[in-house]
């Protein structure tokens, strides 16, 4: 199983893209701007499509996506994520207002996108590779993913705050290879990553004192603007654990 990152910025500018993974060349493991550079016949083999929550970072791409491939499919492609995304991404988005509902376009017996609700902790398993939502802490409903090639493990933790869950899970699993975490803001605004749950560069040392096993650390979604100041805080307060920042067009390998 290869992994590459599309998109992991907490913004946009430049060359940045904000969160998207695509798992082999048929899964998407959100779907921001980064999924825009993907070519017409990249687009159209994406299958399955994991959703962390239903911020516009992680969703972006979506509704384009989706309309793009409709004449290119003959089959659904399908939106995994819990009852409470797909509820939003049922009113807010794919609402007539916003964007069409592609849940029944062509028709309802035939859609050229189908939503499957799935909860945390259990596994769903597409040719072998298994992807199971696990807890997160974050200002709407939101989880993180847990990846199993059968060979290594990944764990993403999709954008949280505090979160004992996640290294429970972490320390429980096996053959864990990754941890993709966020750290959006520097320590100077640990406020407003406390208000928006997320993390922080001394938030994030704290996190990972919480983790007993040895992994490598992969840091996500850090602000535009503030990279080299988050990330040199980054190495001050979280040495030990040696995380490096997650870069645009890396592949990991499962």
């Amino acid at each position: 199983m290869q992994i590459k990152v599309l998109g992991c910025s907490g913004g946009i500018g430049g060359n940045l893209r904000t969160t998207a993974f695509a798992v082999d060349d048929d899964i998407l493991i959100d779907a921001g701007t980064g999924v825009g550079d993907l070519d017409l016949e990249q687009l159209a083999r994406i299958d399955h499509i994991f959703i962390t929550h239903a911020h516009l970072d992680h969703i972006a791409s979506i509704p384009f996506l989706i309309d793009t491939v409709m004449g290119l499919r003959d089959k659904p492609l399908t939106l995994y994520a819990v009852r409470e995304v797909l509820q939003t991404l049922k009113d807010h988005i794919f609402n007539w207002k916003i964007w069409p509902d592609f849940g029944v376009i062509p028709s309802a017996e035939a859609p050229v996108m189908r939503y499957q609700e799935i909860e945390v902790g259990q596994p769903i398993v597409l040719n072998g590779r298994q992807f199971t939502a696990i807890p997160a802490n974050h200002t709407v409903p939101a989880v993180g993913y847990l990846v199993d090639s059968g060979q290594a493990r990944l764990i993403f933790s999709g954008d949280t705050s505090i979160n004992d869950a996640l290294w429970q899970i972490a320390n429980d699993t096996k053959n864990l290879k990754y941890l993709i975490i966020e750290t959006a803001f520097p320590n100077k605004e640990r406020n407003i990553a406390v208000v928006s749950k997320h993390l922080c560069p001394s938030m994030l040392a704290e996190e990972l004192a919480k983790l007993s096993q040895s992994v490598e650390i992969l840091v996500t979604h850090l602000k535009p603007g503030e990279v080299n100041l988050t990330m040199s805080e980054i190495g001050r307060n979280a040495e030990q654990w040696s995380p490096r920042m997650l870069q645009q067009g890396m592949v990991l390998t499962l």
